[in-house]
């Protein structure tokens, strides 16, 4: 016998449609329990939910976008292998950051609760303000508390926002700190044969600027630290 919410429900390719939807007009990733609040009672199940996820996801090859599942939910962006192209729609080139704020943040991210302090006894000179500025104001990290010693130094950890646009699920999907390292030496190397005079420029200009902003010679050696971790779709 059929039952009122048997007659009720939507069949997959209705609710596979409105799960696209709404991940299309929606501004942030979406979890499971959000999507499943789009349909009425008896409409739709959560397993036909995971069930639309999953054909989404293996459909993302074919199509100009895919379904990426990030540690705020899903989202629907366009793969990182169509850049070249989708970057000619803006005139403005997205924000480069520096050396010393993508390292800050490297040490945040793996090191985790730390202190200015602790950042500053690795790196071996002062935390710029401008640069933990921008990092909170982005969302990429927060006060998670403070250190009970002298002083009760505040405490900073990652955000959801942090794992969102590094395409990450969680933390333990970051690289290994081996790789991170790896990434560095070559270019501690090329400083130091450099000469002393050059060895710390592109901290020392990376933390004068605003907001972290620097110049094209020393910032893209450090974003691969963290684009490892941002993989396919990152924008």
């Amino acid at each position: 016998m059929t039952s009122a919410g048997d007659m009720n429900m939507l069949d997959i390719p209705m609710v596979k449609r409105i799960v696209e939807a709404a991940l299309l007009a929606a501004d942030e990733p979406l979890t499971i329990d959000r999507l499943d609040a789009l349909f009425a009672p008896g409409e739709c199940t959560r397993e036909t939910i995971r069930e639309v996820l999953a054909d989404l996801e293996n459909a993302g090859t074919e199509r100009g976008y895919e379904l990426k599942r990030v540690a705020s939910g899903f989202r629907l962006q366009v793969p990182q292998v169509l850049s070249p192209w989708m970057s000619r729609l803006w005139e403005d080139k997205p924000p480069r950051y520096s050396r010393a704020l993508l390292e800050t943040l490297a040490l945040i991210a793996y090191r985790q609760p730390v202190t200015r302090g602790d950042i500053e006894q690795v790196r071996g000179v002062a935390v710029s303000s401008n640069i933990m500025r921008t990092l909170l104001e982005r969302e990429w990290i927060r006060l998670v508390g403070f250190r009970e010693v002298p002083g009760r130094p505040a405490m900073y950890g990652t955000t959801k926002a942090f794992l969102d646009y590094f395409n990450l699920k969680g933390l333990d999907e970051l690289p290994p700190l081996e790789e991170v390292r790896a990434l560095f030496e070559p270019v501690e190397q090329e400083l130091t044969e450099a000469g002393p005079e050059y060895a710390e420029l592109p901290r020392e200009a990376g933390e004068r600027h605003e907001g972290g902003e620097e110049d094209d010679d020393a910032a893209p050696h450090v974003a691969e630290v963290l684009a490892l971790a941002r993989g396919d779709g990152a924008h």
